[in-house]
């Protein structure tokens, strides 16, 4: 089962007061409607303060302000856009390999002007990696309003030290941790966890029949230890009725797939697919798998009758080509360093 939920892109480091507004704020059901949320990179008025320093004199030398990242400065002028631009993963944070960096905006940005966007949207890795901005139409915004950076090969390199500059107006910095790559068979019921080489083996019950799982690469958005799901938010019809807490939530897809505890699970794993399209795991394994996870790992569901996810509902990024991806890129790939 899913649950609809506005809060579905914050990720990063919540603290327990946060963690418990959101999960109060997550009281809806299987939904193909949930909102999404963000982080915001910084106050306008400290933007404004930023952008003002960067211009009287140049940039930061401490590279908290500096809009080359310490490369040459892009040669178009900066967009005033990037004043508001908010960030979902916040400076410090560790997050999994298949995590995007992405960006989205107040406003769309029109297509004119999206190649001087990524041009001063600079991204730094200690790895080189060589990737590519591409504008990714999010399920709740609007053509213009969302940009995502991924690199062309499968994931992020475990490790991997990454700076985003965003022009003038700040910087954010996270790690890349260890490989967790779990993937879901709707029709054996059964997920193979890969982690850093290391697999084993978890039952699981799929979507049943009707109400199946998206198919396809998915990337932990965010993860409660409870929230709670009502049907009745999505007109669900009466033989689908529940409302509760359901624990051990790790969140996959805007529109309200997660993997988490489900007492149906205890009898069905392994066996059934029994939930409205979540992957419902036994209450004797589903905390055991949510300790394992951090946001940002990667969730692939294989042998669905749905549809692949979309790129934007959620992080679905890996589900385009390389090609596919830089058909929707302004600026094209680019080595960092």
């Amino acid at each position: 089962m899913h649950s609809n939920r506005s809060a579905g892109r914050a990720v990063g480091r919540l603290g327990a007061a946060v963690a418990a507004c959101v999960a109060l704020l997550s009281a809806v059901g299987c939904s193909a409607d949930a909102g999404t949320g963000v982080r915001t990179a910084g106050t306008p008025d400290a933007e404004a303060s930023a952008a003002a320093a960067a211009k009287a004199g140049g940039g930061h030398k401490d590279g908290k302000g500096d809009p080359s990242g310490g490369r040459s400065a892009p040669s178009v002028p900066e967009p005033a856009v990037l004043a508001r631009a908010q960030v979902h993963i916040s400076d410090g944070d560790t997050v999994g390999v298949g995590m995007p960096i992405s960006v989205t905006f107040p406003r769309p940005v029109p297509t004119a002007d999206r190649k001087a966007v990524e041009s001063w949207l600079r991204v730094q890795t200690s790895s080189g990696t060589t990737g590519a901005w591409s504008w990714v139409r999010d399920r709740n915004l609007l053509d213009g309003q969302r940009v995502d950076f991924r690199p062309s090969g499968t994931y992020w390199k475990p490790g991997t030290k990454v700076t985003l500059h965003r022009g003038s107006h700040g910087v954010s910095r996270f790690t890349i941790g260890r490989s967790l790559i779990a993937t879901v068979d709707t029709k054996t019921d059964m997920m193979t966890v890969d982690t850093g080489g290391r697999t084993n083996r978890v039952p699981i019950t799929a979507g049943k029949p009707g109400l199946d799982t998206w198919k396809g690469t998915m990337v932990v958005m965010d993860k409660q230890p409870k929230v709670f799901m009502d049907s009745r938010t999505v007109g669900m019809g009466p033989n689908d009725t529940y409302h509760g807490y359901y624990y051990w939530a790790l969140h996959l897809t805007t529109s309200g797939t997660y993997v988490h505890q489900n007492p149906h699970a205890d009898t069905a794993a392994g066996h059934s697919n029994v939930t409205h399209g979540c992957v419902g795991l036994a209450t004797t394994t589903a905390k055991g798998f949510y300790g394992q996870v951090m946001v940002g790992d990667v969730i692939k569901v294989t042998g669905s009758d749905k549809d692949t996810v979309a790129a934007g509902n959620g992080y679905g990024d890996w589900n385009l080509t390389w090609q596919q991806w830089l058909d929707h890129s302004a600026a094209g790939a680019t080595t960092t360093a």
